[in-house]
């Protein structure tokens, strides 16, 4: 594929895929983090604060283990695939698989028009103007982490294998669960389901892959596609409801504006190279002949703050003991 290449890693994280779907212009969705499959924590996702929140699909993170994992459990798999498109196109493929087979969200004019384009298109020539989309692959690549360490592109090869992380996809589709994975043919159907019960159909067949590695991997992580909470509340707010449900209802909604601000900064974080800062502070401090003193200053304080840590562990396990 001829851009796969110039595709980065990016970071499994629900405040990156919130702002990456928001820079796609896509409006009223979030990304969270799914902590665990038990029933209870799925009814959670469904229904927030009294009201009935869609749940446009799940995306589920793995180590890719080749002729042994995902892409060898269904015999549509294509293995043929450039590891490059892997490794760094399929987060981005991992979102669209969701966002492009949900009629429900507005996709705004750049995927609209993405999806009328390549409708007609197989699953391979999908993939691949996928990769050669110069907005979608701008959008992915504005979340680049910053590496200090790397001078050029040459550096950045290295004959080190790395572990190679794989995003795939689980969303309802016209009464059938699928599964939408990069390195398949096409999408696997995993039998009917409706918009209330997929949740609970899809959690054996990732509780069955994760089994699968259970042995040799323990770094899983499943993020869900959700309606965006704050545009759920306001709608609640708009119904006849008590005065203890509205001032709940307008806490959570500046828990989720909290919530955002810090995705925003912790974004903008993630993009910053402060290795040039800190080196010139500390070659300012060596000029100034000031760096040996605060380096002593730095290891009293360590020292003390154990102590400190020391005796409040010993002060509680004291107290009980007493209890």
């Amino acid at each position: 594929m001829a851009y796969a290449g110039d595709w980065c890693l990016i970071e499994s994280d629900p405040g990156v895929f919130t702002e990456l779907i928001k820079r796609f212009n896509v409006r009223g969705i979030q990304v969270e983090e799914v902590w665990s499959l038990d029933a209870q924590t799925l009814e959670e996702l469904k229904h927030v604060f009294q009201a009935w929140q869609p749940v446009y699909g799940l995306i589920f993170l793995f180590k890719w283990q080749g002729n042994n994992d995902s892409s060898g459990a269904h015999p549509d798999a294509d293995l043929s695939i450039d590891d490059s498109v892997v490794n760094n196109a399929c987060a981005t493929q991992a979102i669209l698989s969701i966002l492009l087979n949900c009629p429900s969200i507005d996709l705004g004019p750049d995927l609209q028009e993405f999806k009328e384009f390549t409708r007609e298109f197989n699953p391979y020539d999908k993939g691949l103007a996928m990769t050669n989309s110069e907005i979608l692959r701008s959008v992915h690549n504005s979340f680049s982490r910053s590496d200090p360490f790397i001078m050029d592109s040459s550096e950045s090869s290295s004959s080190e294998k790395e572990d190679i992380f794989h995003f795939i996809s689980y969303v309802p589709i016209h009464g059938a669960l699928y599964e939408l994975d990069g390195l398949s043919n096409g999408p696997v159907n995993l039998g009917p389901c409706t918009d209330d019960d997929w949740l609970e159909k899809v959690r054996p067949v990732i509780q069955e892959r994760m089994a699968r590695y259970a042995s040799a991997e323990i770094r899983f992580n499943l993020l869900a596609l959700i309606k965006n909470r704050e545009d759920v509340y306001k709608m609640r707010l708009e119904t006849d409801i008590s005065f203890e449900e509205r001032e709940e209802l307008l806490h959570k909604i500046e828990l989720e504006n909290i919530k955002f601000k810090r995705y925003e900064r912790e974004n903008s974080l993630r993009k910053h190279n402060f290795i040039p800062f800190i080196y010139n502070i500390i070659r300012i401090l060596a000029e100034r002949g000031e760096l040996d003193a605060r380096i002593e200053h730095a290891k009293k304080e360590m020292t003390k703050r154990k102590k400190e840590r020391a005796e409040k562990k010993k002060n509680a396990e004291a107290s009980g003991s007493k209890n």
